[in-house]
C-alpha cells in the first residue's frame, strides 16, 4: 500500500510538473488575464474524481461516510475560516502545498522553506498551541445533520431509496457537467489539459481504491472492528498535502520512535517530490531557485503559515478538499473549496494593491 501511494504521488508530481497544473495559477490566470485553460484542467480532474469515486460507491467498493470527509457534522465555520486563510496564503507562497512539493522537485529552495514552515504550522494546528485555539473557536460551531454529509446519503435519507443509486446519479450528473464544461472550449481539449485533468483525476480515484478497497480490513484481529490500513486518520483517505506534510515532518524528527509509522499520506508526499524531480530532469527544466529578497522571503513564510493553519482547520487543501473531498460530494468540502477560491482572489487583489502602491 505504501509503494502504491508513493507511485500515485510520483505520477501526480510528474503530471503536475509536465503540465504546470496549479490551482493558484488557475485562479491567477482568470483574475489577471482572463485565461481559463488551467482552471479547465482542475475542473476536469474534479469531474473525473467525482464520477470515479461515486461509481465505486455504486459498486459497493467504498462508502463516503467512512472517508476522512464523512460524518454527520457539518463544520461550516472551520471550512470557511480555514479555506479563506489557505487561499490567501497560497497566493503569498506562490502555490498551494502540492504545488510547492512539485516546485521542490524542480529545484526550488523557496519551496523547501515553504514546505518546512507549512508542515510545522500544520502540526501545531493538529496538536499544538494553534490546535487549542482551533478546537475552542471555529470547530465548536457546526450543524448536526441527519445523515452523513455527502449528498447521496442526505438524498437517500430525505427521499428514501438506495444511497448507491443516488451516488451514481449525482456523480454522473455533477461530475459529467464539470467534464463537459472543461471540454467545451478548444483549450480544454488540448493535450496538456487532457493529461492533467484525466491523469490527476484518475490518480485521485486510484488513491481512493488503494485506501478504501486494498487497505480495508473488515475485522481487525486486534480490535475486531473494521479498519483502514496506513492512514493517519484511521479512516479512508485519498491525496491531501497539508496534514500529511506535518506527519512527514513528525516522522523525520522522531524517526527512532517505533510508534512513528509511515502512512499513505507521507508516502504520497515523497512520491510527488520524486516524480516532479524525474520529470524536471528528463525535460531539462530542473534549476535551482532561491528567494529574491527580504520581502519575497517574508511573503512565502507568511503564506506557508497561513496554509498550515488554514489547511488543517479546513481539513484539506486544493487537492485534499478540492479534489479528494469534493469527489465524495461532501458539503464541508464545497464550503472549503469556495472559501479557498475567495481567499485566493483576495490574495491576488492584495498583491495588485501592493504593486500599485509600491510604484
Amino acid at each position: 500500500m505504501l509503494w502504491a501511494a508513493f507511485a500515485l504521488g510520483a505520477l501526480f508530481g510528474a503530471i503536475a510538473q509536465r503540465t504546470h497544473f496549479c490551482t493558484m495559477g488557475a485562479v491567477a490566470d482568470i483574475v489577471n488575464i482572463g485565461d481559463w485553460t488551467r482552471m479547465r484542467m482542475w475542473l476536469l480532474a474534479m469531474g473525473v474524481a467525482i464520477v470515479g469515486f461515486n461509481a465505486m460507491v455504486w459498486l459497493g467498493w467504498v462508502d463516503a461516510g467512512k472517508t476522512l470527509y464523512g460524518g454527520a457534522r457539518l463544520a461550516w465555520l472551520s471550512a470557511l475560516a480555514g479555506g479563506l486563510a489557505f487561499g490567501f496564503g497560497m497566493v503569498l507562497a506562490s502555490g498551494c502545498g502540492s504545488k510547492n512539493l512539485v516546485r521542490l522537485g524542480g529545484g526550488s529552495l523557496k519551496a523547501l522553506v515553504v514546505c518546512i514552515v507549512l508542515a510545522a504550522s500544520a502540526f501545531a494546528t493538529l496538536r499544538g498551541v494553534t490546535a487549542v485555539l482551533r478546537v475552542a473557536s471555529v470547530d465548536a460551531v457546526f450543524v448536526a445533520l441527519p445523515a452523513s454529509q455527502d449528498l447521496p446519503s442526505l438524498a437517500a435519507h430525505a427521499l428514501g431509496g438506495s444511497k448507491a443509486m443516488f451516488a451514481l446519479a449525482l456523480g454522473l450528473v455533477l461530475g459529467g457537467a464539470l467534464i463537459a464544461f472543461a471540454l467545451a472550449r478548444r483549450e480544454g481539449r488540448d493535450g496538456s489539459t487532457l493529461l492533467a485533468g484525466l491523469g490527476i483525476g484518475g490518480v485521485i480515484v486510484a488513491a481512493w481504491w488503494v485506501s478504501g478497497r486494498l487497505g480495508f480490513i473488515a475485522e481487525d484481529p486486534s480490535t475486531l472492528e473494521e479498519a483502514f490500513l496506513a492512514t493517519n486518520s484511521r479512516r479512508m483517505e485519498a491525496l491531501s498535502f497539508v496534514a500529511p506534510m506535518a506527519y512527514a515532518l513528525d516522522w523525520l524528527l522522531f524517526f527512532s520512535d517505533a510508534s512513528k509509522l509511515l502512512t499513505l499520506g507521507i508516502a504520497s508526499c515523497a512520491g510527488v517530490v520524486c516524480g516532479s524531480a524525474l520529470q524536471a530532469l528528463a525535460s531539462r527544466s530542473f534549476h535551482w531557485e532561491g528567494f529574491g529578497g527580504v520581502e519575497d522571503t517574508a511573503n512565502h513564510i507568511a503564506g506557508a503559515l497561513l496554509m498550515g493553519v488554514g489547511g488543517v482547520t479546513a481539513m484539506g487543501c486544493t487537492i485534499g478538499q478540492g479534489l479528494s473531498g469534493v469527489s465524495t460530494l461532501g458539503l464541508t468540502s464545497f464550503v472549503a473549496v469556495t472559501a479557498i477560491m475567495a481567499g485566493a482572489v483576495a490574495g491576488l487583489r492584495y498583491q495588485a494593491w501592493r504593486v500599485a502602491h509600491m510604484n
